[in-house]
């Protein structure tokens, strides 16, 4: 999406008018709420949970989750084929990690295990499906002083059953912090000149890893393959949305990101950017879907270290899959190398880790592993029907984890 520029980074910034009832829209430019703006805050002045990396790196809970990684490598859930069991399913999309079901009124989101980055599949991530689809839906409940959401229920740890909306074609990134490895990255277009950026004008002199003097929103959307950053008057001119619904899902998306922020720290973790996606459901209501704060959409900091690390010039500790990516930046082009390397499996197992690890931190809950062979085995036809999807007719069990 279009880059543009601006004197200050006083967020969000001049952008669309706020729309009225009783005012007609005559004007392309209005103000959003303001973002809070930060000064340099001080980690152990908050009011947060001491987290330290040993409790990532090595520990009891650790050493039990690791047995059950390495016992599921071969057996992630990678595609699911519910068209052939539940017959009330009348089409499926399969996107990077989900795979879509239309039921009529409703949406059967299956989350598998499949892992992208880069507009890409990298690999199979065991029991990602289940963190990512339990750490949205406690987001969900949690968010709902801030916003609707489209969730009707979740009748499998790997499922959600949602409203089914008209979702609008942006991204709305929310950052608080100067940093990243993808092209699209705040810290990628910084260090190569970009100063004006989704309509954030952005001082000179930033570092990587800086906390950004308050969060700012750069909005993607979807090329063929990849994501493009576009501003807020482009957005609104190209018809993507207009005034008053972007103007809705920007200021949601800031309060999202500030709440995430102060969950975040009192867990001892540093809710670094992340993105929201929003839409309009039959009763013309602004809606928060597809998912919130997991680790495959946002980044994670250990809080307590922050900022010793930054002033040493080291990286900070980091709880999600950015060293993933940073081995495939290091082994390959991602973006233009048609075969990329598999994944080490030390690598894969570290990932599946600090997936459990973020999600057990967030939520102060254990993670629930399944225990069984049946319990990866299970038939998931039927607990569709919770919802009433429709009646399947008599289906048998699945045969595998690693197809539904």
């Amino acid at each position: 999406m279009a880059q543009c520029m601006r004197t200050t980074l006083n967020p969000p910034k001049t952008l669309l008018r706020n729309p009225s009832k009783s005012s007609p829209v005559s004007s392309p430019l209005f103000h959003l709420p303001k973002s809070k703006k930060h000064s340099r805050i001080s980690m152990s002045q908050q009011n947060q949970q001491e987290l330290s990396l040993d409790s990532l790196i090595s520990s009891t809970r650790k050493e039990e989750v690791l047995g059950a990684i390495k016992g599921s490598l071969s057996n992630c859930l990678w595609e699911t084929n519910l068209l052939k069991t539940v017959p009330a399913l009348k089409s499926k999309v399969r996107g990077k990690v989900r795979d879509i079901y239309d039921g009529g009124d409703y949406l059967v989101l299956v989350t598998t295990d499949r892992q992208s980055a880069f507009d890409k599949i990298l690999a199979s991530i065991p029991f990602k499906g289940q963190v990512l689809n339990e750490t949205s839906l406690w987001w969900f409940d949690r968010t709902r002083h801030i916003t609707q959401n489209a969730i009707v229920s979740a009748p499998d740890k790997n499922v959600t059953i949602a409203k089914k909306c008209s979702v609008f074609p942006v991204e709305f990134v929310v950052r608080g912090y100067v940093t990243g490895s993808t092209d699209t990255s705040l810290w990628t277009v910084y260090k190569n000149g970009v100063r004006n950026y989704c309509g954030n004008a952005l001082p000179d002199g930033l570092v990587k890893s800086q906390k950004l003097p308050s969060n700012i929103l750069t909005p993607t959307t979807k090329a063929d393959d990849h994501d493009v950053p576009i501003t807020p008057e482009e957005i609104v001119k190209s018809g993507l949305m207009t005034e008053a619904d972007y103007f809705e899902a920007s200021s949601k998306a800031l309060s999202l990101f500030e709440y995430g922020q102060r969950v975040a720290l009192e867990h001892g973790l540093i809710l670094v950017d992340t993105k929201y996606e929003f839409g309009k459901g039959s009763d013309g209501a602004v809606l928060l879907i597809d998912e919130v704060h997991t680790p495959d959409s946002s980044r994670y900091w250990i809080a307590h270290s922050y900022e010793e690390r930054i002033q040493e010039g080291l990286e900070p500790e980091n709880v999600d899959k950015e060293f993933l990516r940073l081995w495939f930046k290091d082994h390959c082009n991602p973006y233009e190398d048609k075969v990329l390397p598999d994944a080490p499996e030390d690598l894969v197992c570290e990932l599946a880790w600090r997936y459990i690890f973020l999600y057990e931190t967030i939520t102060k809950s254990k993670f629930e592993l399944p225990l069984t062979e049946t319990d990866l085995q299970r038939s998931f036809s039927f607990r569709v029907n919770v919802i009433s999807v429709g009646q399947p007719s008599e289906s048998e069990p699945c045969d595998s984890r690693k197809s539904w």
